[in-house]
């Protein structure tokens, strides 16, 4: 069963997954706004904004809101503990550009860590759910990270943030090196869904620089709840709010043992002492 936060936080992502179901056939037609250099929103994030805070502030009027298009906003009684962070379209490019992999990712988080998390994909139906020490669930089944040992074999997700491109050859060192085990990297286009793959166990590891909190705050615990590990590139254990703060913004994501791996890797390769 659901915890009752989740569900008010359902209820808000479907309808945000709605807005943007509507207008994803008339994409030619969008007003869209370069926020930072090759960083775009659309006329349709606002809109599923104000249709997922709509939701929210019908049932918690007081949290305050952390969204990625309207920014931070408090709750009726001014600052609250309680923070909805929101993102509602994680993948705006793939959606500008047609291309079917995006989602809604909403946190409800008590000073700076998740409680609920949920991230949803309109298209496919997915529901991921997580409630901070009741597991993580996708469709309401349980889900747990990957088995996997070590990077041999290992899938891999990262991403190539615009405002991170100044340390893109260190990455690209990093990647040459974990190419030579591990079976593929994917870069999707949506932080919040490789977080909720690998919590899924679709992906055995994540990592990304350039992340924020809004892209982030669900994954990170669906990842925990999935039996994950969740730091920075160091291997320092991190939490969305405190990635805001950090250099770099970096994550990195998956089970205990990849992630072990993973992090000697960005280490040894140089990547790391790129936020030096």
């Amino acid at each position: 069963m659901l915890a009752p936060a989740v569900n008010v936080m359902v209820k808000a992502a479907r309808a945000g997954g709605n807005v943007l179901l509507r207008h994803m056939h008339r994409l030619d037609a969008l007003n869209v706004v370069e926020k930072e250099r090759m960083d775009y929103a659309s006329e349709v994030d606002g809109l599923a904004e104000e249709a997922i805070i709509k939701e929210l502030r019908r049932a918690n009027p007081d949290y305050a809101i952390l969204g990625e298009e309207g920014g931070a906003q408090k709750g009726n009684r001014g600052p609250s503990r309680y923070t909805w962070v929101i993102d509602p379209l994680d993948g705006t490019s793939n959606y500008l550009h047609g291309i079917p992999h995006w989602c809604v990712s909403l946190a409800l988080c008590e000073g700076p860590e998740p409680l609920h998390a949920v991230v949803f994909d309109p298209l496919r139906n997915e529901l991921f759910t997580a409630s901070r020490g009741a597991g993580a669930q996708l469709n309401e089944k349980r889900v747990r990270v990957s088995e996997r040992k070590d990077l041999a074999g290992a899938m891999l997700a990262t991403g190539f943030a615009p405002r991170e491109r100044k340390r893109l050859d260190a990455q690209l060192d990093c990647l040459k090196v974990l190419m030579r085990e591990a079976e593929d990297v994917r870069r999707t286009g949506s932080a919040a869904l490789d977080l909720a793959w690998v919590a899924a166990g679709r992906c055995d590891a994540y990592f990304e620089a350039g992340v924020q909190p809004w892209d982030i705050a669900a994954g990170v615990l669906l990842v925990r709840e999935a039996g994950g590990r969740v730091g920075d590139f160091r291997g320092a254990a991190t939490g969305p709010m405190h990635v805001a703060m950090g250099a770099g913004r970096q994550l990195l994501a998956g089970n205990l043992k990849v992630t072990d791996a993973l992090q000697k890797v960005i280490v040894s390769s140089g990547y790391a002492a790129a936020f030096d």
